[in-house]
C-alpha cells in the first residue's frame, strides 16, 4: 500500500520587506544632521577662539622689558665682576675671590635677566655669586625646572639663597622650602604660595619701595605670616617697582621721587651685610 502524499510546503509572498530578523537601515533624518552640523561648527570656532587666545597669550607674554643699555654696559666694563650672559639665564660673579655665597634670582613677569645685572652689580663686586633666571615664557609662576638646575651654574658657591623681583619672588618663596636654601631675599615682593612660617633656620628679608604702584602694602602685610618669625622688612622712601630692576618706567607704576641711582644705592646698602651673613 502506497504511503499518502505529503501536503507541498506553503510558501509566504515575496512582498519586498525584510524577514524579521534583518530589519531595513534606516537613514539619519534631517532634524538629526541639522544638530551634527551646528555642533560640529560650534566645537570649530571654540577651537579657533582657543588657537587666537593662546597666540595673543604667547605675543603678550613675549613683549618683555629689556635692560637699559648704559646700565648693563657699566656692569660690562666693571673689572670687579664677570658677566656670563646664556640668554634665558645670567651669572654675575666676583672677579677676584667670593665668599661662598650665592643666590638664585627670578625675574619679574616679562622683565628679562640682565635688567637686574645694574641691580646687583655691586652685590657681586662684594663676593656673592648671582644667578640671575629669566622664567618659562617671562612668567615666574610657569617655572617648573628645580632649584638645582640653577644652582649647578656655580659650583663654587657652599651657601644659597633665593629670591626674586615682583612674580619672581612669590615663586622664589616656593623654592625657599628646600632646606639647601639658607636664605630667602624678596624685592617689591611676597609670599603666596607656600608657607615657610615654621622655617626658624631661614633668614628672610623683604625690601620695599613706598611709591610701589604695582604691589600694595596690604598684600606685603597680610602675608607675612607666612614668611618665617625672624624676617626682616626694609623700606626705601620714594621708590618704585620698577626701580629694583633697570629697564625703564613700567606701565601703572607710581611716581618716584628718588633717582634710580640712589635706590640702587639703598637695595645695595640691604642686600650686601644681608647675602654675605649667608656663607658664614
Amino acid at each position: 500500500m502506497s504511503s499518502p502524499l505529503a501536503p507541498p510546503a506553503q510558501h509566504a509572498p515575496d512582498d519586498g520587506a525584510a524577514p524579521p530578523d534583518r530589519p531595513a537601515a534606516t537613514r539619519p533624518g534631517p532634524r538629526r544632521s541639522r544638530v551634527r552640523c551646528v555642533l560640529v561648527t560650534v566645537a570649530l570656532a571654540l577651537l579657533g577662539l582657543l588657537v587666537v587666545a593662546v597666540a595673543a597669550f604667547l605675543v603678550w607674554a613675549d613683549d618683555t622689558f629689556p635692560a637699559e643699555p648704559a646700565g648693563l654696559a657699566a656692569v660690562q666694563e666693571d673689572p670687579r665682576v664677570r658677566l656670563d650672559d646664556r640668554g634665558d639665564v645670567v651669572v654675575l660673579r666676583p672677579a677676584g675671590e667670593g665668599d661662598g655665597s650665592g643666590l638664585v634670582f627670578l625675574a619679574g613677569a616679562k622683565v628679562e635677566p640682565q635688567a637686574y645685572a645694574a641691580t646687583f652689580r655691586e652685590v657681586a663686586a662684594q663676593g656673592t655669586t648671582v644667578v640671575l633666571v629669566e622664567p618659562f615664557l617671562h612668567l615666574a609662576l610657569l617655572e617648573r625646572r628645580p632649584f638645582e638646575v640653577f644652582a649647578a651654574l656655580a659650583p663654587e658657591v657652599d651657601a644659597w639663597a633665593v629670591g626674586g623681583h615682583s612674580m619672581g619672588g612669590v615663586r622664589a618663596c616656593t623654592y625657599a622650602a628646600s632646606e639647601e636654601v639658607r636664605a630667602l631675599v624678596l624685592l617689591a615682593s611676597y609670599c603666596s604660595l607656600g608657607d615657610l612660617s615654621g622655617r626658624s633656620d631661614l633668614a628672610a628679608l623683604t625690601v620695599t619701595g613706598t611709591q610701589d604702584g604695582l604691589v600694595d602694602e596690604e598684600s606685603i602685610t597680610s602675608s607675612r605670616a607666612l614668611l618665617p618669625p625672624d624676617a626682616e622688612r626694609v623700606r626705601i622712601d620714594g621708590a618704585t617697582h620698577a626701580q629694583f630692576g633697570d629697564y625703564g618706567a613700567q606701565p601703572g607704576d607710581g611716581t618716584p621721587s628718588i633717582s634710580d641711582d640712589d635706590a640702587r644705592e639703598r637695595i645695595t646698602e640691604a642686600l650686601v651685610p644681608f647675602l654675605g651673613s649667608v656663607g658664614r
